[in-house]
């Protein structure tokens, strides 16, 4: 991994080449269509749609400090930095219950 790798904005870790997903910061079906996009770990992402629902995003999480402070991302975050940049889950993720 070079020092040139992209970091990302929610874990502050880099992201090695080729593992990164873009976020649109408000959700295409809520209007972010073209709107501001942000490069994020595959894991951080499909956390926050694991968390989140699309009219949470819009309305309340539509940036990365925003997302940053919900209690549930706040605590993944903690955990997420302690592992290496490339780290993914073993597990498959899906939604959790609210």
């Amino acid at each position: 991994m070079t020092e040139d790798c992209p970091i990302c904005p929610l874990c502050d870790r880099p992201i090695p080449d080729g593992t990164g997903s873009l976020h649109h910061l408000i959700p295409k079906l809520k209007g972010g269509k073209g709107g501001p996009t942000v490069l994020l770990h595959g894991i951080c992402h499909k956390e926050i749609h694991a968390t989140l629902t699309e009219a949470e995003l819009a309305r309340s999480y539509n940036s990365v400090a925003a997302l940053r402070t919900h209690p549930r991302l706040s605590r993944f975050l903690d955990w997420v930095r302690k592992r290496p940049p490339g780290f993914q889950s073993k597990v498959p993720g899906k939604r959790r219950s609210r």
